[in-house]
């Protein structure tokens, strides 16, 4: 029987000794990470313009500069990841990160904040999902869509958790004490875990024996097909995170009120849950390129719902559910979607590399809903302009066949 490509085998699940407490591990750092470092600013920023008289443009400016640094200072760490495994550079990014956000809470003016967010923004880059990916491919071989499916769906508590405790430290201590006790939480927790619980075992070799030679990094960085797949996904995910965004503005634009739109964003979050329990049994049905088109093709339809659909509100929630399945999904597409085309021997590399424009295009989504409303006259047409983009995605999905189809059947095996 001809093996699916990107379909998993009975091979073992792992084969390297302690993958599952590291498992564990990045389930709490990662989403411990996220947390301090993403999450909690739109809860606190507010507090930081009232009580420093810094414009809150500015101070949003100053956040998503971050997010550029983390894209960009990815290549690196995944260079670093590849060659030397997650230990060093995760706990390296986690010894980074308390500092910044230190520098963060006790900032005595507006250039030190700068700087402090730049810092975390590199920490970003050993905090987040690309290099907890390439460990969990690394250590779970054929079952790493298991580790990747619990690693998202916990780390998607993450606003669950830290947007209330962000809340609640603020209201004790003001937001500089807020995140000098965030700060506290890096120290106690991400710090110790990187260093002491995340497997030792690791050479670059490993990927090679786990998922397959595959091609190598540089002809693959040189093929149409890896940059249709880095487009796509890019589309997909400025896509995803404008419409969570912009999704409050576009209800209120409707005259919806502050409760309706709470629901629907929160609902949202229920989905992305829920569509991540979906992908595993997605990942062994289709091959790589049928289920990229799906999964953007998906994110396209349910924004234009949006787009289209003024009511009831009952009807408005059941597409922010749906919504929230797309994004949910594409996020496990993300994590495996090189792995799936390319096998695993380059993958902390390439997938490095494919991430860079999607930080970029997650830093840069939060004005699209503002940006495209002005001239298109207001945030339905703003949505179906995004609809038109995460089509745009699905359709360059296609060009993401790999034309040598050995590699790709030897990927998945």
């Amino acid at each position: 029987m001809t093996p699916v490509p990107g379909r998993t085998s009975g091979a073992p699940a792992t084969a390297v000794v302690g993958a599952r407490r590291g498992l564990v591990a990045l389930c709490v750092t990662v989403t411990t990470g996220y947390g301090v470092l993403f999450y909690a600013f739109p809860v606190l920023a507010p507090g930081v313009t009232a009580d420093t008289g810094w414009p809150l443009t500015t101070v949003t400016a100053l956040f998503s500069a971050s997010q550029v640094v983390a894209g960009l200072a990815g290549i690196p760490v995944g260079r670093w990841v590849q060659a030397r495994g997650p230990r060093p550079a995760m706990t390296t990014a986690a010894l980074l990160s308390v500092p910044a956000v230190a520098a963060i809470a006790l900032a005595p003016n507006l250039w030190v904040f700068a700087a402090a967010w730049l810092a975390a923004g590199a920490a970003m880059a050993g905090l987040f999902y690309p290099p907890a990916f390439a460990a969990l491919t690394h250590w779970f071989g054929t079952a790493k869509v298991r580790a990747l499916t619990a690693l998202t769906l916990v780390a998607g508590l993450a606003s669950t958790v830290f947007a209330p405790l962000a809340a609640a430290l603020e209201g004790v201590w003001g937001w500089r004490g807020a995140y000098l006790g965030l700060a506290v939480v890096l120290l106690v927790v991400v710090i110790p875990l990187h260093a002491l619980a995340l497997p030792r075992d690791w050479s670059p070799d490993g990927f090679r024996q786990r998922g397959g030679r595959g091609a190598g990094a540089r002809a693959v960085l040189r093929s149409r097909a890896f940059w249709a797949l880095t487009t796509a996904l890019t589309l997909g995910s400025f896509t995803v995170y404008a419409v969570v965004v912009n999704l409050v503005p576009l209800l209120a634009e409707r005259g919806w009120g502050t409760a309706e739109a709470a629901w629907a964003l929160g609902v949202g979050g229920l989905g992305q849950v829920l569509g991540r329990l979906v992908y595993t049994p997605l990942e062994r049905r289709t091959g790589p390129v049928a289920r990229a088109v799906a999964v953007l093709g998906a994110c396209a339809v349910t924004t234009l719902l949006l787009a289209l659909v003024p009511g009831p509100l009952g009807l408005v929630l059941a597409i922010a559910v749906l919504a929230g399945m797309a994004r949910g999904i594409l996020t496990l597409l993300q994590a495996t979607a090189v792995s799936d085309r390319w096998g695993t021997t380059h993958y902390a590399t390439l997938n490095a590399v494919t991430h860079t424009p999607l930080m970029l295009a997650i830093a840069v989504a939060p004005w699209a809903g503002a940006a495209l409303a002005g001239p298109l006259g207001g945030y339905p047409a703003a949505f179906t302009a995004l609809a038109v983009l995460a089509a745009l995605g699905a359709v360059t999905g296609l060009a993401t066949r790999v034309e040598n189809r050995r590699s790709q059947v030897r990927a998945s095996s």
